[in-house]
């Protein structure tokens, strides 16, 4: 083994150690409730609790709603800034980051202040119209990642020829984009939709300031009221974060293998 190989190998095992310790010691720890013996009785308890059900339930369900959303929002736009608008992509690329730049806390404390019950449009009056809120929220912080897969992904095929050809045919601008293009970047949806739900399901400060009982605001209402059971209901949020990780490889190496194969 040549030194770089040492060195590097020593910088996988530091990072290993620095990142999976804290997670291990997490888990020995919510594994402790009962006292002299390992059990999941914390991860039961959390489990079985109405409130989890509920706010992890409503916060998949805002999940999904950003997920589409998002790319109702992000496909077309970046399909036709490629297409049609070329010039166009640095400003696109420019907004789609400014969610990176700009706090949460400054964006939700805007939508306050422009939609509180004082105002021409009091969408924080009304429970559908926090939710719209909190919709639009969500949506703008999963854009900088939604964006960046689905561009990503138009980069790979020739938006072009495929446009052409299915014009061709007699295919309108919303079949082309249902049946040609979104298709073609499905992997790529995929890894931006994974990421904007791991994103939403742990998100605290637009629910928290927006007064919605998700799954994020319980996860801080249960640290700061139990002790065995903030560290189980962390190990299970963990869990789904990198099962959302998991799934984005498996549906890039599927996606690589079927193409192989054609």
């Amino acid at each position: 083994m040549t030194g770089k190989q040492l060195w590097s190998w020593l910088a996988v095992v530091f990072a290993g150690l620095y990142f999976l310790l804290p997670l291990v010691g997490m888990f020995d720890f919510s594994m402790r409730m009962q006292r002299g013996v390992y059990s999941f009785e914390a991860y039961r308890i959390v489990l079985a609790d109405p409130q989890f059900q509920q706010t992890f339930g409503y916060s998949v369900a805002l999940a999904l709603l950003t997920i589409v959303i998002g790319i109702l929002l992000v496909v077309p736009t970046a399909y036709f800034v490629r297409l049609r608008f070329p010039g166009l992509r640095p400003a696109i690329e420019f907004i789609t980051l400014l969610p990176l730049v700009i706090p949460p806390i400054v964006i939700v404390f805007g939508y306050i202040r422009i939609y509180n019950t004082s105002s021409v449009l009091p969408l924080t009056g009304s429970w559908w119209g926090t939710n719209i809120l909190l919709l639009c929220g969500y949506a703008v912080l999963s854009l900088p990642y939604m964006y960046r897969s689905v561009d990503t992904g138009l980069r790979t095929i020739d938006i072009a020829s495929l446009t052409e050809a299915a014009q061709s045919l007699g295919a309108g601008w919303a079949r082309i984009l249902a049946v040609v293009i979104l298709p073609n970047v499905f992997v790529s949806v995929l890894s931006g939709a994974f990421l904007t739900f791991a994103i939403v399901i742990g998100e605290y400060v637009f629910a928290a300031l927006l007064n919605v009982n998700s799954f994020g605001p319980y996860m801080v209402w249960m640290g700061g009221n139990r002790a065995y059971e903030p560290s189980a209901l962390a190990v299970v949020a963990f869990v789904i974060t990198w099962a959302c990780m998991g799934l984005i490889q498996l549906f890039t190496r599927f996606s690589k293998f079927s193409t192989a194969r054609r």
